[in-house]
């Protein structure tokens, strides 16, 4: 896409947009709503720009093909939900271990189980932490319209090919069907895969460095991938060293880049006694809720993390210390509460607002849980 174009589009159409623009040209999945349309956008946008679009068996398959794909160094993503995102759970993991890069799309649905296809929820941002076996790094981002769709699914793409982990863009019903006016502009950056390999071992990093160079498959370097612990050649090994150190290069590449890889958007005026955190498809409603509340003389303000994990920690503990009250607004029963509690750590008080019947938060419930807590 050479120049700024507009155009009235549904979350998970932006999603396929913002993909191409970052150089996407392979999508493998399974539909599933409320996911689906991003692999029908796919079918139809990526050929008309090189790209291969291949519906597979299953949700499995569908990773298991994008991750194919990116061996060979074709920038790939997949899409799915709740139920979906679970089975592609063991290749997820299989993926920040021999560290490939890749797109996993989840826009939440109700459940549990099959749940609500079609219903709002937020009920999948711990499985997007924790869902995967052992320890591994986890970058997610949380986008919260249409536009911020489009955009962090640019960076999503750029995130994974700099630090060779998958990405995942936690989206939920609302953002991904929701649907309005936006800005398809070109991307400001997009990152490709440094290729070059130190030491011609393709898991060896150079001094000071956490990211590997490894060239694609079929360009004439060849080299092992493999799911279990392994040395700087790829082969398996059961050297508790190796391993120590395997394991804490892949956290470090993300812990030591939190100025890079952190994300988050403050709306708190010097005079705010009470903050909300909000995120994805409750934004909007939290947005229109602190202006009815400063409306009233609540002084409200918000506090949404873009980047959901790793966690905007020292942002929101600053903010704690600010505030009197932290409200949580999810569509879950309270899986960030969770982690907004352990981080104020007693600096203020914390309450949480939720749902998990497949309706929305709204604002004047906001406003009401507002004034039940001053």
């Amino acid at each position: 896409m050479a120049e700024t174009t507009y155009a009235l589009l549904q979350g998970n159409e932006a999603c396929v947009e913002g993909g191409i623009a970052a150089g996407m040209r392979f999508f493998s999945g399974y539909p599933i709503t409320p996911s689906t349309e991003i692999a029908e956008g796919s079918a139809a946008r990526l050929p008309q720009v090189g790209g291969k679009f291949i519906q597979m068996e299953d949700e499995i398959g569908g990773i298991a093909a994008a991750i194919g794909a990116s061996v060979a160094g074709v920038k790939a993503m997949t899409a799915t939900s709740g139920p979906g995102f679970s089975l592609k759970q063991e290749n997820l993991g299989y993926a920040a271990l021999a560290e490939i890069p890749l797109v996993v799309v989840d826009v939440q649905r109700s459940g549990p189980s099959t749940g609500l296809p079609t219903s709002p929820s937020q009920g999948d941002v711990m499985q997007a932490r924790w869902g995967c076996h052992g320890d591994h790094p986890v970058i997610a981002i949380a986008p919260a319209s249409v536009q911020d769709t489009y955009d962090q699914t640019i960076r999503a793409f750029n995130l994974a090919e700099k630090y060779r982990t998958p990405v995942i863009l936690l989206m939920d019903e609302i953002v991904g069907h929701m649907r309005e006016g936006i800005c398809l502009h070109p991307a400001e950056e997009i990152i490709d895969r440094d290729n070059r390999m130190v030491d011609q071992k393709p898991y060896a990093v150079a001094p000071g460095e956490t990211v590997p160079h490894c060239p694609p498959f079929g360009t004439g370097t060849r080299y092992n991938i493999t799911g279990l612990l392994h040395d700087d050649d790829g082969f398996p090994t059961g050297n508790s060293d190796l391993s120590f150190m395997l394991c804490s290069r892949l956290m470090k590449k993300v812990e030591e880049n939190l100025n890079d890889i952190l994300e988050y958007e403050e709306d708190i005026p010097e005079d705010t006694e009470i903050a909300i955190l909000c995120y994805g498809g409750t934004t909007r409603a939290v947005e229109e809720a602190v202006a009815q509340a400063r409306a009233l003389g609540i002084r409200a303000g918000m506090f949404r993390p873009v980047t959901i994990w790793p966690f905007p920690e020292e942002a929101f503990k600053a903010l704690s210390k600010k505030v009197r009250h932290i409200v949580v607004a999810e569509h879950n029963y309270g899986q960030i509460l969770l982690e907004a509690q352990r981080i104020a750590g007693g600096n203020c008080t914390l309450s949480h607002i939720g749902k998990v019947d497949g309706t929305t938060i709204t604002p004047s419930e906001i406003v009401r849980h507002l004034k039940e807590v001053m």
